[in-house]
């Protein structure tokens, strides 16, 4: 039984993972900014955590993850704009690390991007910095002395999940439910053995597990 501290658990993928890991009898702490996100938190089956990601100190985020395991960064801006993208995807991930070694916690899973995102499209000063911030955010993560999973999926969708995915360290782009990373992070996280890899992830063939099981130790 893994217990793993979500950062991001309101969104749209961490709440899903929050109901997948309660599911499975982990043991799940929420962190989410807004104070009525809480009941619904809890209603998936974690146990809320009020802290925002743009104005929590290292400590204060240490403090909240002591205990864990796992940490899963899974909070985002959206591209909603600069500031915020550098605020949450940047400066928030790297906070994230850090508490995360200073808590003594030995894994970390970052949702982050897909190095494809937007190619062949007309891209906005605003997600030209959101990829950005994303890559800086993967560099980060992967010169820390973590156990480090970084998972890149494709496009998000609300499409209902199917259970079956393409992962590899190296794969074509294509679009991926919210419902699929989510049960693929269930699988990252229970399969103890991923350390230190960056995947890639669209919609595919292979049943998550199956498809997280094959990629290249």
């Amino acid at each position: 039984m893994a217990n793993v501290f979500i950062v991001g658990a309101a969104g749209k993928v961490g709440s899903r993972l929050v109901k997948r890991l309660s599911d499975n009898d982990h043991q799940v702490t929420a962190m989410h900014r807004k104070p009525e996100q809480s009941d619904s938190l809890t209603g998936l089956g974690g146990k809320p955590c009020l802290l925002s990601i743009t104005d929590a100190s290292v400590d204060s985020l240490a403090t909240a993850m002591k205990g864990a395991d796992t940490v899963v960064f899974s909070a985002g801006a959206g591209g909603a704009s600069v500031e915020l993208t550098n605020a949450v995807d940047g400066e928030g991930l790297e906070k994230s690390v850090d508490a995360a070694q200073a808590a003594g916690v030995k894994r970390f899973i970052l949702v982050s991007a897909f190095p494809d995102a937007g190619r062949g499209k007309h891209i906005s000063e605003t997600f030209e910095n959101y990829m950005r911030v994303k890559r800086l955010a993967d560099v980060y993560l992967a010169q820390s002395k973590l156990d480090w999973v970084i998972l890149r999926p494709g496009t998000l969708t609300l499409e209902e999940g199917t259970g079956k995915v393409n992962a590899g360290l190296a794969i074509k782009y294509g679009d991926i439910s919210r419902d699929d990373v989510a049960e693929t992070l269930l699988a990252i996280i229970e399969n103890e053995g991923i350390s230190r890899k960056i995947i890639e992830l669209t919609e595919g063939e292979t049943p998550v597990r199956e498809a997280i099981a094959s990629v290249p130790a």
